[in-house]
């Protein structure tokens, strides 16, 4: 290995490789993703429900609750679930 300055450059260049090889994959990845939610929507799905419920699976069940529960206290506080 050659040492600038303290700094083992061929093991940093090596992460920085690594790192740059894998920001490739996730952007080929997103551009993946974006195309099979462009194919949902063109089957009449709606794009951003369907990253909500990609979001809501990755939660566990006492999660969701929490949160739903936490969301209505919210909407009755505003007045937005109808009249009391």
């Amino acid at each position: 290995m050659s040492d600038a300055g303290g700094i083992a450059a061929d093991q940093l260049r090596a992460f920085i490789e690594r790192i740059e090889r894998l920001e490739e994959e996730k952007k080929v990845i997103g551009d993946d993703i974006k195309e099979i939610y462009a194919e949902a929507k063109g089957n009449g799905f709606d794009a951003k429900i369907l990253r909500k419920v990609i979001s809501l699976r990755k939660k566990q069940p006492h999660e969701r609750e929490e949160e739903e529960a936490v969301l209505d206290l919210y909407m009755q506080a505003l007045g937005m679930n109808g009249p009391d």
